[in-house]
């Protein structure tokens, strides 16, 4: 948990003094690729809490969730039609639910 703290607080300061500004463009893909990593994080985490939690799965999740979404961004892109939308609905649900499943587990304890 410590290191988690501390790569947090690394990572802030990190863009905080190494600004890095991207095209409007890659503002999609951007923002798909952060919820697939986030929906992969509050999934490792709930499982963790659950006692499930295997790191191969964790990392292969991550990996998999993040091409998917990248190539479904880039498809819709070159169809001309909004498909990031749709990935960041579904991981916006996933991410709530594995929220409120973390929220059970802690008041269960």
């Amino acid at each position: 948990m410590l290191y988690a703290l501390a790569g947090i607080v690394i990572g802030f300061a990190a863009g905080w003094y190494f600004p890095l500004y991207l095209p409007f463009e890659y503002a999609r893909l951007l923002s798909v690729s952060l919820m697939a990593a986030l929906d992969t994080v509050f999934g490792g985490m709930r499982s963790s809490m659950e006692g499930k939690y295997d790191n191969t799965v964790f990392i292969t999740g991550f990996f998999t969730n993040a091409v998917l979404a990248a190539f479904l961004c880039y498809s819709g892109i070159l169809l001309g039609i909004d498909l990031y939308l749709v990935a960041i609905l579904i991981f916006g649900m996933r991410i709530f639910n594995n929220l409120a499943a973390i929220r059970h587990l802690f008041l269960k304890k």
